[in-house]
């Protein structure tokens, strides 16, 4: 007997764009206060914070998700970029690439997550990485925020930075009621790394801090919660990658980076 329930999955987008045709597929305009409306639900509605897009990324989706929406189980993909029900399937058809309805339902049967492979070409740890491409103090005080309010989660924070693998793009599909403790403790670190960071001379690409941060401390998480039973599954990109982002995956293999 397959669970019955309600899924949605939150599409981050700033644009206008292609998505599945499945009605589970919600695409969601993050970073949406003060732009043009796009068409799409945004995260400036209700409890949100989408005036923080620049610095919290495809976060802000998530909080308004959090917040706002009701269902029983909940996943984020990004506009191009999808969790990929068969590693063999080179369809064209993006509907027939992502996982429907159903296929969720009978794999949370099984699973309690739903998570994207994880990044296994990782030459240095994951906090030499860190430290290569972004302001490792930033990392340390997330550290120290831990211990202070969530000291239970410092053997897995040290595990995870230490490693050399990470699962990537803040993407997943899991029930509403483990995503929403998990953004209860996400956003409670976030919130307080904020009120001690000063980025103003930090440039634009660092000024996506929180979404850097966020990428490794659900990572964190997952490691902290061994008992939740996880399925991988390979991602697809709907683009042809330009010659710009092919550096930026071989980036990312050589350091462990978000592409």
């Amino acid at each position: 007997m397959i669970n019955k329930g309600k899924v949605v999955i939150i599409v981050a987008t700033h644009k206008e764009y292609n998505f599945p045709n499945d009605d589970i597929y919600m695409p969601l305009h993050v970073g949406k206060y003060g732009k043009e409306d796009l068409g799409y639900v945004g995260d400036d509605t209700g409890d949100n914070i989408s005036t923080k897009n620049q610095n919290y990324c495809e976060l802000t989706g998530m909080y308004w998700a959090y917040k706002n929406l009701n269902c029983d189980y909940i996943g984020l993909m990004h506009y191009r970029r999808y969790l990929k029900k068969d590693q063999k399937n080179n369809e064209d058809n993006l509907d027939k690439i992502v996982l429907n309805k159903e296929e969720i339902l009978t794999l949370m049967e099984k699973y309690d997550v739903i998570l994207p492979e994880k990044s296994g070409n990782v030459q240095k740890s994951v906090y030499e990485a860190y430290k290569k491409m972004h302001h490792i103090k930033d990392l340390d005080n997330v550290r120290e925020i831990i211990s202070n309010i969530y000291s239970d989660y410092l053997e897995a924070f040290d595990k995870v930075v230490n490693g050399n693998e990470l699962c990537l793009c803040n993407m997943f599909i899991m029930s509403k009621e483990n995503y929403d403790n998990y953004c209860e403790w996400l956003f409670n670190i976030l919130f307080n790394l904020e009120k001690i960071t000063d980025i103003s001379n930090y440039s634009n690409y660092q000024k996506r801090i929180y979404g850097f941060i966020g990428e490794r401390l659900f990572n964190v998480w997952l490691e902290k919660n061994k008992y939740l039973k996880k399925y991988y599954l390979p991602v697809h990109e709907t683009e042809p990658l330009t010659r710009f982002e092919k550096y930026k995956v071989l980036i990312k293999n050589k350091f462990g980076i978000r592409s």
